[in-house]
């Protein structure tokens, strides 16, 4: 695994939505849920939580789509690729597809959600299994965790 140098740029499949990150993720993340394996096409989503400061759209206008448009994921209006999340009410972090970004090395899912609906088969290198959602009162370790393993 590579170190993640900063900023990385990235873009959706056909290259019209570019973002860039600059600051390392607080967390990073693999969910088993249903809906993300219907979007991602896959038996899970990956996802790194960027500092909403730390990200920036370079080029292009995404678009809020999908089933559920008021839980923030951010498509490209021309090959449709599903890019990252913004949750509506927060404004701390972006939820940040990091197959977008141009360099991957460095990625690795510290946490896995939705156990509870993974595939038998799937399975990741998480260090930390949730069949939900971490609770809320998890989530200052777990970025503390993350942050002590990333350095």
């Amino acid at each position: 695994m590579t170190r993640l140098q900063l900023p990385l740029d990235g873009a959706c499949r056909c290259g019209r939505v570019k973002i860039r990150i600059s600051a390392p993720p607080l967390l990073t993340m693999a969910c088993h849920c249903t809906g993300c394996q219907r979007m991602s096409g896959s038996a899970y989503s990956l996802s790194a939580a960027i500092p909403a400061e730390g990200f920036a759209v370079t080029e292009g206008a995404p678009v809020v789509a999908g089933a559920s448009p008021e839980a923030g994921h951010h498509f490209c209006p021309d090959c449709m690729t599903w890019m990252f999340t913004r949750p509506p009410g927060v404004d701390f972090f972006v939820n940040v597809r990091p197959t977008m970004l141009d360099d991957t090395g460095w990625f690795s899912p510290f946490i896995e959600t939705y156990t509870s609906e993974k595939l038998a088969w799937a399975t990741t290198p998480a260090a930390h299994s949730y069949e939900r959602f971490p609770p809320m009162e998890d989530y200052e370790t777990l970025v503390g965790a993350y942050r002590a393993s990333a350095a």
